[in-house]
């Protein structure tokens, strides 16, 4: 199973988005999501998370708060654990991505943006002040979202 964190930095209502429309072969190609990466041997996910975060916006998060995990199933492809963090920073000048174009959008417009099925079933969850959640997605191998399935929460470091 890959490991890999998820990152929403916000400020003042706002969240900063990155929609994946640079790299030619990408299972998120023009969708919008939070920024984040593939854990490193031996890092924590936080670590990963406040890593990946500075690399793809330049920004370095104030903060950052465990909110949950999400297990994502993808037809063929190796399942995925992914540690969901929301932060705040005190700059919100970021550089530009390799990974896609990066964009302050206002929380209130978030769910109509292009996003995976799946995303809409937990950012409401981050929109505001709530437990610790879990959560298996499961995709067909076309990207359709099948099943959400909700599961006891975990700890950050699990």
């Amino acid at each position: 199973m890959i490991r890999t964190t998820l990152v929403y930095l916000q400020d003042q209502g706002y969240w900063l988005m990155l929609r994946r429309d640079k790299k030619k072969q990408d299972i998120n190609a023009g969708k919008w999501i939070g920024t984040g990466g593939k854990l490193e041997e031996g890092e924590t996910p936080r670590a990963c998370a406040y890593r990946e975060t500075v690399e793809e916006t330049g920004l370095k998060p104030a903060s950052l708060t465990y909110r949950g995990t999400v297990y994502f199933c993808y037809g063929d492809i190796d399942s995925e654990k992914m540690y969901v963090y929301t932060g705040t920073v005190n700059d919100r000048a970021f550089s530009d991505s390799d990974e896609g174009t990066l964009a302050w959008i206002r929380e209130e417009d978030i769910l109509t943006l292009p996003l995976w099925e799946g995303d809409k079933a937990f950012l409401p969850l981050l929109m505001k002040p709530a437990d610790i959640f879990c959560m298996s997605l499961l995709y067909d191998q076309h990207g359709n979202l099948l099943k959400v399935e909700t599961l006891p929460a975990e700890t950050e470091n699990q």
